[in-house]
């Protein structure tokens, strides 16, 4: 990946030496990653792959759109999201590559040097089911992706259940969503709305048992508004996506288990 002019005056700096002339090179693509390390990162792209069983995700991010529009960041984006499907998203820069030799950094050192650009994995994560399947959707732009896993308490390849994911898929990437269901929101997130909605509930000066009221209302309708289960569905308001998922599972005969989703945006 490096420039025709790089190539040949590591060549002449290693006096022909093909080898030492690639470490050369490799060197010097270190110390651009190193002098672009603190420079602001602020577009990227997210990509998905879905197979076998599994599915991953991953968002990279870099300095310009020009740069996450450029087909050779897609590319490594792409060979990123195989790797954190083959090889999970633990400790990743650290993992040997699936795809060619080296590690996972030391093919982000390159890329760096490559495309002019800081570059970093912001997020990745891989999720597997046993039985199901897993939706994947990213939006037009590239700036929003969603996997979404259902697992089925059998096998289960119909169609319908591949269109049920991806649909719910992108529904979670039109809406905010932060949980599948109320159980999952975190009780921090849960006493921070509740700080804001009793102060709120004060000044408007009504008696403590009415503020209490209130406040309760106020969550239930938060909780509503985040959990993806309890939303309208994207394409029919008419019905929510607990709702639809529950159709789906009684026409397909099968137990349908939507209980995670992973959600990627810049």
């Amino acid at each position: 990946g490096a420039g025709m002019m790089d190539c040949k005056t590591a060549l002449t700096e290693a006096g022909g030496d093909f080898d030492k002339a690639v470490e050369i090179i490799r060197k010097k693509g270190q110390a651009i990653a190193n002098k672009r390390a603190d420079r602001e990162a602020n577009e990227g792209a997210v990509f998905t792959k879905i197979e076998n069983g599994h599915g991953a995700m991953l968002a990279l991010n870099c300095e310009t759109d020009f740069v996450a529009r450029n087909d050779i960041f897609r590319d490594f984006i792409s060979k990123l999201a195989n790797q954190v499907s083959e090889q999970g998203g633990e400790n990743v820069l650290q993992q040997t590559l699936v795809e060619g030799e080296g590690s996972v950094e030391s093919l982000l050192t390159e890329k760096i040097a490559e495309l002019g650009e800081n570059m970093q994995i912001l997020d990745c994560r891989k999720m597997e089911i046993s039985n199901g399947v897993h939706g994947g959707y990213i939006h037009s732009n590239g700036k929003i992706g969603v996997a979404v896993p259902l697992e089925t308490d059998k096998p289960c390849d119909d169609e319908r259940l591949k269109t049920l994911a991806r649909d719910i898929a992108m529904h979670i990437a039109a809406f905010p969503a932060e949980a599948v269901n109320a159980d999952q929101v975190s009780k921090e997130v849960l006493e921070k709305e509740k700080e804001v909605f009793t102060a709120q509930a004060r000044e408007s000066g009504k008696p403590e048992n009415i503020i209490e009221k209130m406040i309760e209302g106020r969550l239930k309708k938060f909780l509503k508004e985040i959990c993806v289960e309890s939303q309208p569905f994207v394409k029919d308001p008419q019905l929510s996506v607990s709702q639809l998922v529950e159709n789906t599972a009684k026409e397909l005969g099968v137990k349908i288990n939507f209980n995670s989703f992973a959600k990627f945006q810049f």
